[in-house]
Protein backbone atom coordinates (compact mmCIF):
# COMPACT_ATOMS: atom_id res chain seq x y z
CA UNK A 1 0.00 0.00 0.00
CA UNK A 2 1.21 3.62 -0.74
CA UNK A 3 1.77 6.01 2.04
CA UNK A 4 -0.17 8.61 2.68
CA UNK A 5 2.32 11.81 2.97
CA UNK A 6 0.74 14.96 5.11
CA UNK A 7 1.22 18.28 3.73
CA UNK A 8 -0.69 19.57 6.36
CA UNK A 9 -2.03 18.09 9.38
CA UNK A 10 -2.97 20.53 11.57
CA UNK A 11 0.28 21.89 13.88
CA UNK A 12 2.58 23.77 11.19
CA UNK A 13 3.11 25.00 8.08
CA UNK A 14 6.63 23.68 7.20
CA UNK A 15 5.88 21.00 4.64
CA UNK A 16 5.34 24.83 2.85
CA UNK A 17 7.25 27.47 0.86
CA UNK A 18 6.47 31.12 -1.19
CA UNK A 19 7.45 31.11 -4.50
CA UNK A 20 10.74 32.27 -3.19
CA UNK A 21 11.23 29.61 -1.07
CA UNK A 22 10.84 31.23 2.22
CA UNK A 23 8.39 30.49 4.99
CA UNK A 24 4.81 31.47 4.60
CA UNK A 25 3.32 33.53 6.86
CA UNK A 26 -0.62 31.55 7.13
CA UNK A 27 -1.76 31.51 10.21
CA UNK A 28 -2.53 28.05 11.98
CA UNK A 29 -5.37 27.98 14.20
CA UNK A 30 -6.99 24.92 15.60
CA UNK A 31 -6.31 22.40 12.93
CA UNK A 32 -6.49 24.73 10.13
CA UNK A 33 -4.67 27.18 8.62
CA UNK A 34 -6.39 30.46 7.16
CA UNK A 35 -5.35 32.08 3.69
CA UNK A 36 -2.42 34.77 4.30
CA UNK A 37 -0.58 37.00 2.01
CA UNK A 38 1.35 35.26 -1.21
CA UNK A 39 0.28 31.96 -2.54
CA UNK A 40 1.94 28.78 -0.34
CA UNK A 41 3.68 25.86 -2.83
CA UNK A 42 4.40 21.94 -0.97
CA UNK A 43 8.10 21.03 -0.82
CA UNK A 44 6.69 17.76 -1.64
CA UNK A 45 6.26 16.81 -5.50
CA UNK A 46 4.49 14.30 -7.16
CA UNK A 47 3.34 12.39 -10.66
CA UNK A 48 0.52 10.68 -10.60
CA UNK A 49 -1.21 11.12 -7.51
CA UNK A 50 -4.62 11.03 -5.02
CA UNK A 51 -4.74 14.38 -3.22
CA UNK A 52 -7.17 15.50 -0.55
CA UNK A 53 -7.94 19.19 0.55
CA UNK A 54 -10.38 20.50 2.66
CA UNK A 55 -11.37 23.78 2.83
CA UNK A 56 -13.84 26.22 4.44
CA UNK A 57 -14.87 29.59 2.59
CA UNK A 58 -15.52 32.32 4.64
CA UNK A 59 -19.42 33.80 4.59
CA UNK A 60 -18.77 37.54 2.31
CA UNK A 61 -23.09 37.87 1.97
CA UNK A 62 -22.26 41.18 -0.03
CA UNK A 63 -19.41 39.62 -2.33
CA UNK A 64 -20.38 38.55 -5.72
CA UNK A 65 -18.46 36.07 -8.14
CA UNK A 66 -15.02 35.99 -7.66
CA UNK A 67 -14.71 37.65 -4.73
CA UNK A 68 -17.01 35.96 -2.51
CA UNK A 69 -14.17 33.62 -0.87
CA UNK A 70 -12.02 32.71 -3.51
CA UNK A 71 -8.66 30.47 -3.79
CA UNK A 72 -7.26 28.22 -5.95
CA UNK A 73 -5.71 24.24 -5.56
CA UNK A 74 -3.32 24.46 -8.09
CA UNK A 75 -2.22 20.46 -9.31
CA UNK A 76 1.19 20.12 -10.23
CA UNK A 77 0.85 24.14 -9.45
CA UNK A 78 -0.42 24.13 -12.61
CA UNK A 79 -3.61 23.06 -13.30
CA UNK A 80 -6.45 25.02 -10.91
CA UNK A 81 -9.29 23.75 -9.66
CA UNK A 82 -11.29 26.92 -8.05
CA UNK A 83 -12.18 27.47 -4.31
CA UNK A 84 -14.98 30.16 -4.65
CA UNK A 85 -18.28 30.04 -2.19
CA UNK A 86 -20.76 28.88 -5.23
CA UNK A 87 -23.49 27.36 -3.52
CA UNK A 88 -26.44 27.25 -4.88
CA UNK A 89 -25.35 28.55 -8.36
CA UNK A 90 -25.62 26.42 -11.76
CA UNK A 91 -22.11 25.36 -12.55
CA UNK A 92 -19.55 27.48 -14.75
CA UNK A 93 -16.44 27.21 -15.31
CA UNK A 94 -15.50 29.83 -12.57
CA UNK A 95 -17.36 28.34 -9.72
CA UNK A 96 -16.03 25.83 -7.07
CA UNK A 97 -14.84 22.58 -8.79
CA UNK A 98 -14.34 24.05 -11.89
CA UNK A 99 -11.28 23.50 -13.38
CA UNK A 100 -10.41 27.58 -13.99
CA UNK A 101 -11.50 28.60 -16.94
CA UNK A 102 -11.71 25.37 -18.89
CA UNK A 103 -13.74 22.46 -17.82
CA UNK A 104 -17.17 23.30 -15.50
CA UNK A 105 -18.06 20.92 -13.02
CA UNK A 106 -20.73 17.90 -14.34
CA UNK A 107 -22.95 19.17 -11.33
CA UNK A 108 -22.37 21.60 -8.17
CA UNK A 109 -21.72 19.96 -5.09
CA UNK A 110 -20.89 23.15 -2.97
CA UNK A 111 -21.59 23.16 0.42
CA UNK A 112 -22.86 26.60 2.09
CA UNK A 113 -19.69 28.61 3.40
CA UNK A 114 -18.24 28.30 6.43
CA UNK A 115 -19.26 24.41 6.29
CA UNK A 116 -15.93 21.85 5.74
CA UNK A 117 -15.76 20.83 2.08
CA UNK A 118 -13.72 17.88 0.59
CA UNK A 119 -11.90 17.32 -2.97
CA UNK A 120 -10.41 14.29 -3.48
CA UNK A 121 -8.75 14.55 -7.15
CA UNK A 122 -7.09 11.15 -8.60
CA UNK A 123 -4.17 12.77 -11.23
CA UNK A 124 -2.45 11.47 -14.34
CA UNK A 125 0.51 13.18 -14.90
CA UNK A 126 1.58 14.65 -18.43
CA UNK A 127 3.76 12.01 -20.43
CA UNK A 128 6.82 13.08 -22.15
CA UNK A 129 9.11 11.66 -24.65
CA UNK A 130 12.63 11.34 -24.49
CA UNK A 131 12.77 14.30 -26.61
CA UNK A 132 10.87 16.46 -24.30
CA UNK A 133 7.37 16.25 -26.44
CA UNK A 134 4.26 15.97 -24.45
CA UNK A 135 2.73 12.58 -26.12
CA UNK A 136 -0.35 12.24 -23.27
CA UNK A 137 -1.90 15.15 -21.58
CA UNK A 138 -2.73 15.40 -17.75
CA UNK A 139 -5.82 14.00 -17.17
CA UNK A 140 -7.92 14.62 -13.66
CA UNK A 141 -10.82 12.67 -11.79
CA UNK A 142 -12.55 14.98 -8.74
CA UNK A 143 -14.99 14.29 -6.14
CA UNK A 144 -16.15 17.24 -4.71
CA UNK A 145 -18.27 16.37 -0.81
CA UNK A 146 -18.08 12.61 -2.15
CA UNK A 147 -20.16 13.68 -5.49
CA UNK A 148 -18.21 13.01 -8.94
CA UNK A 149 -17.82 16.30 -10.36
CA UNK A 150 -15.06 15.66 -12.92
CA UNK A 151 -14.93 12.20 -14.66
CA UNK A 152 -11.02 11.51 -15.96
CA UNK A 153 -11.10 14.56 -18.43
CA UNK A 154 -7.83 16.10 -20.61
CA UNK A 155 -6.30 19.00 -18.95
CA UNK A 156 -5.76 20.90 -22.10
CA UNK A 157 -3.80 23.73 -20.62
CA UNK A 158 -1.75 25.08 -17.45
CA UNK A 159 -3.91 28.35 -15.34
CA UNK A 160 -2.37 31.25 -15.14
CA UNK A 161 -1.07 32.07 -11.86
CA UNK A 162 0.63 28.82 -11.03
CA UNK A 163 4.07 27.71 -10.26
CA UNK A 164 4.78 27.28 -13.74
CA UNK A 165 2.56 27.27 -17.58
CA UNK A 166 5.48 24.80 -19.00
CA UNK A 167 3.72 21.04 -18.83
CA UNK A 168 5.96 18.69 -16.16
CA UNK A 169 5.97 15.24 -15.42
CA UNK A 170 5.96 16.15 -11.29
CA UNK A 171 4.79 19.46 -9.32
CA UNK A 172 3.87 20.43 -6.31
CA UNK A 173 0.96 21.55 -4.71
CA UNK A 174 0.13 25.29 -4.70
CA UNK A 175 -2.77 26.89 -2.41
CA UNK A 176 -3.51 30.27 -3.97
CA UNK A 177 -3.79 33.64 -2.26
CA UNK A 178 -6.98 35.57 -3.66
CA UNK A 179 -7.38 38.17 -0.71
CA UNK A 180 -10.34 36.12 1.19
CA UNK A 181 -9.81 34.22 4.28
CA UNK A 182 -10.27 30.73 3.12
CA UNK A 183 -9.34 28.19 5.52
CA UNK A 184 -7.65 24.34 4.89
CA UNK A 185 -6.92 21.71 6.81
CA UNK A 186 -6.13 17.45 6.18
CA UNK A 187 -4.52 18.26 3.20
CA UNK A 188 -2.47 15.21 1.70
CA UNK A 189 -1.80 12.85 -0.70
CA UNK A 190 -0.73 9.15 -1.78
CA UNK A 191 1.38 8.72 -4.55
CA UNK A 192 0.13 6.14 -6.91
Amino acid sequence: MNEKIWLFNGSDTNNWKTHDGNSINWVVNENYMIVGSGNIISHETYADAHLHVEFACPDMPEAKGQEKGNSGVFVHGAYEIQVLDSYGLEPSKWDCGAIYDCHAPITNASLPPEEWQTYDIFFRAPRISDRGEVIEKARLTLLHNGILIHNNIVLEKTTDGGTTTEIKTEGPLLLQDHGDKVRYRNIWLIKV
